[in-house]
Formats: structure tokens, C-alpha cells, sequence
């Protein structure tokens, strides 16, 4: 990439940012998640394309895509009220777990008998694409005219915020294996118990502590309320990662916990975070979307294609039907919207990276074939989750109901936020 001085680097940032949102934008006019605008603008600019921006830098992609992430799930967790999710916790994380796992087993054999990987490689493809995206589904399915069903809708969030962790963990495993095969495979199942438990806790403990800060330090500067919330995302992430944790679980049960109790401010933090969320949108998938080389996706098409069938009419469906088979409440319909609504986005191709910098062999093929299935479940799924839910009645009628008095806003202009307190 071409030495740029400060302030032309500038100029070409804000540039790419504005363009990729209105990329974005134009790509949902059509009914196309803006996610797949982002990725083609972040193509476009790259060296492939009229942009020239030479960019490959892996270890730097995968930097910024954890970091991306982080805010995309706290804010996330903030607008997920508990009352939905404490009646799904337990479906969404058998689907966050179990049904992860048998994504992975089901698209590792399919990468074998179809691609002729080793078994390893095909567990890490597995591996990679198992989870569904929280960007990508939080971003199609709040931005639907049609209301989906409550409790369904809570289930896919859920599922998407909570199931990162596991795949993560898999991945992990994989590499691991890949380095060294002999390894037991009953090793890895105490760090997997440890980084649960310790996400979920550590994500408790910092979603309390930032409410009761923000419930007592009375900020006379409503805008350092704001960075209060940055705070609590990276702390939730970063002593969750240091003391062995799953930072993703933990950033996540942070945002749930602190969106869903009272204290100054609450209004705007969730306000700042979703426009940060969406900034970090922008800023993952341009910078994915600078990775791929345009002229090496067709050499994998048919590799791509083949991934992308099995693992969203084999994988998911059945991940899908075991995993909410012990929950009667939700029938057939319900787990075949949910099967179609396991939308793929940025984590499995941040994920893809691991291998690369890992040094796999055949590791950027692998990337192209997880971009290739990115851009097709966008594609193909984003646009029609709505008639779908149409299709299956899983459509909620419009209810008139009152939203209690909140005053919070008040705290990025008042000097005291005393009378802001629950």
C-alpha cells in the first residue's frame, strides 16, 4: 500500500466510510443485507479492484474483526430485554452448543467426501462457518417490516450473541489438533467448561458494576457516560481473555445485563452504542472485504456452492431439529424459520484468518470458501427471512402498549444526573 501523509489517509477513510454505508444502504434498497454493500466496497477498493489498495495483512484483519466485534455484541446485549431471553435461554443455548457442534461435524464430513481435505482441515472449515453471525442477524432481522414472532426472534438473537464462543473454542481445538494430532481430544473439555463459566461470570460481574457506577458517580458531563459503556465492553472482553475466559460470552452477558437495568443515561448509551455497533459494522467488513481477491473466488465456486448447500439444507435444519427437539413449544414451523434464519457474516470469515496465520496449508483457499458461503447465505437467506415468517405464520400482529416515562436522556445535558437516579 502506498505511503499516504496523515492528512490524505484521513481524507480516504472518511471517503471509504461514507461510501461504504451508502453501499450499504443502496444493497438494502434491493433487499440485500447491507452487509454484502460493505464487502463489495471493501472489494472495490482493494487491489483487485479500482481502488488499488493493496492490502493482506491477516494478523491486522483479525485484530480489527475482534475488536469489531466486541462493540457489534455488547450493543447487541443491550437491546435484548430479559424477559424474551429468560424464556429461551435454554433452547438458544442448546443451539449455542450442541447445535454448533453439529454444524461443525456435519460440514467437516461434507468438506472431506466433497473437497478432498484431510479430516483435520475439513474440522477446521467445520469449525469456521458452524456459528451463526450476531452482526448479520441483529442487523437483518430489527431492520424487518415484517414482526416476527417474539419469542422465535428472541431465540435467534440469542443463539447468535451466545454461540460465537463455542465456535471459537472449536476452532481452537482444530488448530491445536493441526499442530499437534496426537493430542486428546478429552483434554480441551475443561477449558472449554473454564471459559464458559468464567465469560458468563466476568460478563455479570462488569454489566453490575457499570450500571452502579453510572448509578452514583453523578457525571456532571453526560457525554463521559459514554465512555463509561466503551469501558465496560473492553474490560468485559479483556478480563474474561487474561484470567482464560470467553471474552465474546463475556462482552455479550455484559450488554444483556446492563440493558435490561435502570440507571442515568441508559437511553443514550444505548443509542451510542448501536450507532457504534454499526461503525464497527462498517469498519469489520470493509476491512474483510480488502482481503478478498475478486479473481480467486471463481476457482472455488463449485467448492463454495457445495458448502453452502450442505450447510443450509443439511447442517443447520438438522443441527436445528435435535438441538430444540426436547422443547416442545416450538413446532416444526418455528425450527425450520430458524434453521433458514442461521444467518453467516463476519465471524466465520474472521475466523478464517486463524488458519492463515497460523500458517495451514491450504488456508487462503479455505478463507475464499468461507467468504464465497458468507456472500451466498446473505444472498440468498437475507432477503427472504421476511416471507418466510409470512409463509410459516410466524408473523406477530402490531399491539398498542405504552413505553414508561424515561427521563435518561436528560443526562447528556444536565449538569447533575441526582435526579436521573432509579
Amino acid at each position: 500500500m502506498l505511503s499516504l501523509s496523515p492528512e490524505l489517509f484521513l481524507l480516504v477513510t472518511g471517503v471509504l466510510l461514507l461510501t461504504t454505508v451508502l453501499a450499504g444502504t443502496l444493497s438494502s434498497r434491493f433487499g440485500v443485507p447491507a452487509l454484502i454493500g460493505f464487502l463489495a466496497l471493501g472489494m472495490l477498493a482493494g487491489s483487485d479492484g479500482p481502488g488499488g489498495i493493496g492490502f493482506a495483512d491477516y494478523q491486522v484483519a483479525q485484530t480489527i474483526g475482534v475488536a469489531c466485534l466486541i462493540f457489534i455484541l455488547f450493543s447487541g446485549g443491550l437491546d435484548t430485554p430479559w424477559k424474551a431471553v429468560r424464556r429461551v435461554l435454554t433452547p438458544a443455548l442448546a443451539l449455542a452448543t450442541v447445535g454448533v457442534l453439529i454444524s461443525a461435524g456435519i460440514v467437516s464430513l461434507s468438506a472431506v467426501l466433497l473437497l478432498d481435505f484431510t479430516p483435520l482441515q475439513g474440522f477446521l472449515l467445520g469449525s469456521v462457518i458452524a456459528s451463526t453471525d450476531a452482526a448479520a442477524v441483529f442487523a437483518v432481522l430489527r431492520n424487518q417490516e415484517t414482526r416476527i414472532r417474539e419469542d422465535v426472534l428472541a431465540l435467534i438473537e440469542l443463539e447468535s450473541g451466545s454461540n460465537d464462543p463455542m465456535a471459537i473454542f472449536l476452532v481452537g481445538v482444530a488448530l491445536a489438533l493441526i499442530a499437534a494430532p496426537t493430542t486428546p481430544l478429552v483434554s480441551f473439555v475443561p477449558d472449554f467448561i473454564l471459559q464458559m463459566v468464567l465469560g458468563a461470570g466476568i460478563g455479570l460481574l462488569v454489566g453490575y458494576a457499570f450500571t452502579v457506577i453510572l448509578a452514583r458517580a453523578k457525571l456532571r458531563q453526560g457525554g463521559l457516560f459514554l465512555v463509561i459503556s466503551v469501558a465496560a465492553a473492553l474490560l468485559a472482553f479483556g478480563l474474561a481473555g487474561v484470567l482464560a475466559g470467553s471474552g465474546f460470552l463475556a462482552a455479550y452477558v455484559a450488554g444483556v445485563l446492563a440493558g435490561n437495568r435502570d440507571y442515568p443515561g441508559r437511553r443514550a448509551v444505548s443509542q451510542f452504542q448501536d450507532g457504534l455497533a454499526w461503525l464497527a459494522q462498517v469498519v469489520m467488513f470493509l476491512t474483510l472485504g480488502l482481503l478478498v481477491f475478486p479473481h480467486q473466488l471463481p476457482a472455488v465456486a463449485l467448492d463454495g456452492l457445495a458448502i453452502t448447500a450442505v450447510l443450509m439444507l443439511v447442517a443447520r435444519p438438522i443441527s436445528v431439529f435435535v438441538s430444540l427437539a426436547p422443547f416442545g413449544r416450538f413446532d416444526w414451523r418455528a425450527k425450520l424459520f430458524v434453521s433458514w434464519a442461521g444467518l453467516r457474516g463476519a465471524v466465520p470469515i474472521v475466523l478464517a484468518t486463524f488458519g492463515i496465520v497460523a500458517g495451514v496449508k491450504d488456508a487462503q483457499a479455505m478463507f475464499n470458501i468461507v467468504f464465497f458461503v458468507v456472500l451466498a447465505s446473505s444472498i440468498i437467506q437475507g432477503p427472504t427471512i421476511g416471507l418466510l415468517a409470512k409463509q410459516l405464520g410466524l408473523v406477530q400482529r402490531p399491539a398498542a402498549k405504552s413505553s414508561p416515562p424515561d427521563d435518561i436522556d436528560s443526562a447528556l445535558t444536565s449538569p447533575s444526573n441526582e435526579e436521573s437516579r432509579p
